[in-house]
Formats: C-alpha cells, structure tokens, sequence
C-alpha cells in the first residue's frame, strides 16, 4: 500500500503512482530517449522531465500531457473558458437563464482572483447581455459600458447594439445616438474595408435618429449604406439595411416603400433559423399593413410573429406584440379585447421603454373609449404626455386624433378643439421638417 503524503502532488509523485497504478516498472515505462534511470530521477524528484519526456511518458501512461504535468487534464484558464462557453451558448438558448448567471457570477469571481483578465472581460459581457435580454437595463449599463472600453465595436458589435438599446429603453435616445455615431467613425477610421460593419452600425445610428426624431439625419445616414450594400453578399447585413429602411419609411408616411421592404427582410430570412428576427420582421409587416388600414390581413403576421417568439418572449417584444395587438382589435371595434392586450404590453414593459409605454397606454385608451370607459381620457393624457417626450410626431397625432373623437363622442367638443390644436401643432412641425 502506499504512503499518503500531504501536500501537493508533484510531477515526480505523479508519474509514480500512475506508473504503480499501472502495474510498470521503470524499466517497463522506458523508451528510447527516457531511460529508466532517467525516470528514476524526475521520480525522485532531482530531474524535471523534458517537453518530449513528458510527451513520451503521458502516451506509455494513457494520459495527456497536461494533466501528468499539472494533475489537471486543463488549465484553469482553459477550464474557464469553457464553462464561459457553455454559459453563453446556454443564455443564447434561453435555458436555466437564473443557475446560468448564478455560474457566470461564480467564473467571474475567479477569473479576477486568478488574474485572468480576458476571462473576466469575457463573464462580465456575458452577464452584460444576459441583463439586458431580461429587461434588466441599468444592470446592464453598469455592466457593459467598462467592457465596452476593452472591445472595439468591429470585434464585439452585440456589445455596443445592447448598450444603445438599453440606453434608449431608459429613455436617453440622444446617448444611444452617440454610441453609435461613435461605433460608425471608429469602423470607418480602423476598418475602412468592412463594408458589413459599417451597414451594421449605420442602421443602428439609424434606428436610434429615426426614435429622436431626426428622420432627415436617418435617411442621409442610410443613403450611405446603401452606396455601399451592393458590396454585401451576407443575407444578416441587408436585413438589416432592409429593416431600417422598412420602419424609416413608415414613419415618414410611405407605407407601400415600408411593406416592400419588409418583405425584402422576410424573404431573407425564411431561408435561415433565426426565427427571433424573422418573428420581429412578421410584427412590423403586420404593424405597416395597419398603417394602410389592413387590420385584417395584418391577424396573419402578429399570428406568425407570436408562434415564432415562442413561450418566452423578451419582454420588450411582447410588449410590441401585445400593443399592435391592441391597436389591432381596437380597429376592429374589439374594445374589451384591446383592453386585455394593451394591459399586458403595459405589464411586459414595466418603468422602463417610456416609447413604448406611450404607445401602450395609447392602444388601451383606444379600448377603452370603445367601451365608454371615463378613465379613456385620463389615459389618453397619459399616453399623449409620454408621446409627447419620448416618442415620435406621427405616433402622437393619431393618439391626439383618438382622444379628441372620443371627446366629441362624449359631447366634450371644446376639449375636442383644443386636443385637435395640439395635433395641429405637430403636424406642423412634421411638415417644416419635411421642407427643411
């Protein structure tokens, strides 16, 4: 039997007990170049065995390299980086999302007590994005914005789109245009050659000029890409150019050039598995074909948007579903079923996403007022005040428009006229942007 000896086991130790363990006698385990003396020594402890010593040993002895030099089949770092793997791979999935972070918490306490800078780098972006898929986005600031400072937007852009996002979800639009301003200038200055990265963060600057309002801005900086999409052969990339385009149109009142480019993003998609995407391009379609007062036919597409979010939809998705759903039914003359939905986008969406929460509280005033509820015109101030800061001309016309045919409805023409002079007002500014 042998000896239990305390302390760690050195390489000596090692090659010893795996070489009793395996019934060998030194002269057994020798091979041409490693003499059974020369293995005598490293297990005494007087020698340190050579790379191809070590090579020669580990494959007489059935095991790696690593482990007989280490006792483990991975370095720590190496061991870490796999579990990062499989986490984010896991977060991706949208499996065990809590035990997921609950492990990436773990890794990036040790990363940081080992010293493994990238490794730390790597669980805080993971936990970064994990927050900001949970509508977590404070979290998710505090924890991107000191990794952004390590990775450059060509290499991490998913960084950077999270962190504009979560910046516009607080409401603070004009910081989520200058991140991405930012990202557009840094890749044109270190990557002057990557068209896709440039179309990439030219739709984001985009998406985050068109929610501030600046839709003449938005389209100079998609003209641009579009010089340069006929370099682009990668199906995510025009999508993405499509996508822009495709909203920017609708809120400038094009509806047909809005719908065809949708369909250009659909049919791009169909031929991938990214049912996320493709589940948001279905809600737009559906979205524009309201637009054009096609309230039936757009049933179809939040139908397929909804079964291809699946059972755990993110938060501020559901939402966009659930108001469209609500606009959907209140057009129809649905007002208690556009209540419900309405409700549940203003649940999904919680104090954050003030936008979205204006168009929310918008949909369920609409249902509402379908059911002569008193509380239609205090909700549609709400939605109209919120519209008003954080959301987009047009969406606040139609809101004011709803709100004033219920006044009148409800014989309260006066407040009617002055609903009706604020909307006056918007347009107004619409058209003198429009003429700028």
């Amino acid at each position: 039997m042998l000896k239990n000896e305390t302390g760690p086991e050195s390489i000596g130790k090692r090659l010893r007990r795996l070489r009793l363990e395996r019934q060998l006698s030194q002269r057994e385990l020798a091979s041409p170049g490693v003499s059974y003396a020369y293995i005598s020594r490293i297990e005494a402890g007087a020698r340190r065995p050579s790379v191809k010593a070590l090579r020669q040993l580990a494959r007489k002895l059935g095991v790696s390299v690593e482990y007989l030099e280490t006792g483990s089949d991975l370095r720590d770092v190496d061991e870490r980086e796999l579990r990062l793997s499989d986490a984010e791979l896991e977060l991706r999935l949208g499996q065990n999302v809590e035990g997921t972070e609950q492990a990436l918490n773990s890794i990036l306490d040790e990363a940081v007590a080992a010293g493994d800078t990238k490794g730390a780098l790597r669980a805080r972006v993971a936990l970064g994005l994990a927050a900001a898929s949970g509508g977590r986005n404070a979290e998710a600031i505090e924890r991107l914005e000191p990794a952004a400072q390590s990775l450059s937007p060509a290499s991490r852009p998913d960084v950077y789109e999270a962190l504009g996002r979560c910046y516009a979800a607080l409401g603070d639009t004009r910081r989520s245009v200058d991140l991405f301003r930012t990202c557009l200038e840094s890749v044109r200055e270190d990557a002057p050659d990557d068209t896709a990265s440039h179309i990439r963060f030219a739709t984001y600057l985009s998406y985050a000029l068109t929610d501030t309002g600046d839709l003449e801005q938005a389209q100079s900086v998609l003209n641009d890409a579009l010089a340069r999409a006929d370099e682009v052969v990668d199906a995510y990339t025009r999508v993405r150019l499509y996508w822009s385009l495709a909203r920017l149109s609708g809120l400038q009142d094009q509806p047909a050039a809005a719908l065809e480019y949708v369909r250009r993003a659909i049919a791009l998609l169909e031929v991938t598995e990214d049912t996320l995407h493709l589940a948001r391009a279905h809600l737009l379609c559906g979205t524009i074909m309201m637009s054009q007062g096609r309230a039936e036919e757009a049933g179809s597409q939040f139908d397929a948007a909804e079964q291809l979010f699946g059972p755990r939809p993110d938060p501020l998705d559901l939402a966009s579903l659930r108001t469209d759903q609500a606009k959907r039914a209140a057009m129809l003359g649905r007002g208690p079923e556009a209540e419900t939905f309405a409700r549940e986008a203003i649940a999904a969406l919680g104090d954050e996403h003030p936008a979205e929460q204006g168009l929310a509280w918008a949909a369920l005033a609409e249902g509402l007022a379908l059911q002569d509820k008193d509380a239609a015109d205090e909700t549609f101030r709400k939605a109209a005040d919120l519209l008003q800061v954080h959301g987009h001309d047009v969406d606040l016309t139609d809101t004011c428009r709803a709100w004033a045919r219920y006044l009148r409805k409800s014989g309260r023409d006066s407040e009617a006229l002055d609903v009706l002079d604020r909307a006056a007002k918007v347009n107004a500014s619409i058209r003198a942007q429009t003429l700028n």
